[in-house]
């Protein structure tokens, strides 16, 4: 608990770092944005491929190679790390999903909020409803850390990844689903839509009940 409680004191620290740039315009938030981005894609030697080179690979990221794919549409990055096992959620279903994520700040290059608590006692998950309508994803959270925190507003950002990878309970030798995913503000969670940061997420995801 110590632990989770450090974790959402860098939170508050992060927040209030952003809030000290309110004298800042939007434009001026969004340059601060995009060079947050471009620095870390070139500090950690990231390979950006476009989505048509995406989908001629079978909509796989080379991990080898650093690859991440960029979504024109909403200016996400992802890198698929593993596809998982299971099924994909079909068009019409609604499924319970759990995942365990890290969130870095990519303004301060920091920590920000996680999950991923490392004790035996301890066992946090956050648990998101997922609806496929028509191949558009819609989620809301109904219990964890992220909603403690930011509500339960899913950042879209985190549902980029939901067409192309699968989300099945593992059994013996199977993997659960993993990503990367480089998310900007107006795609993020509720502080990062406010202060106009982007955030650095890795997530599993694995089906509930």
């Amino acid at each position: 608990m110590k632990k989770l409680s450090f974790i959402l004191l860098v939170l508050m620290v992060g927040m209030a770092f952003t809030s000290c740039n309110d004298h800042e315009t939007y434009a001026d938030q969004k340059k601060k944005e995009r060079a947050a981005i471009s620095d870390y894609i070139k500090r950690e030697g990231i390979n950006v491929i476009s989505e048509d080179d995406f989908k001629a690979k079978g909509n796989v990221t080379d991990t080898l190679k650093n690859e991440y794919v960029l979504f024109d549409n909403t200016g996400v990055y992802m890198q698929i790390q593993r596809k998982g096992c299971g099924n994909a959620i079909q068009i019409g279903e609604t499924a319970e999903v759990l995942c365990r994520f890290y969130e870095t700040n990519l303004l301060t290059d920091s920590l920000q909020l996680s999950n991923n608590v490392q004790s035996s006692s301890l066992n946090f998950v956050d648990k998101m409803t997922v609806t496929n309508s028509s191949g558009s994803f819609t989620a809301s959270f109904v219990s964890g850390v992220m909603s403690s925190v930011y509500g339960t507003s899913v950042p879209t950002g985190w549902l980029v990844p939901l067409p192309y990878i699968k989300v099945g309970r593992p059994t013996a030798n199977e993997k659960i689903a993993k990503v990367k995913l480089i998310v900007p503000h107006d795609s993020g969670q509720s502080s990062a839509t406010q202060y106009v940061y982007p955030c650095l997420y890795e997530i599993t995801y694995e089906r509930g009940r």
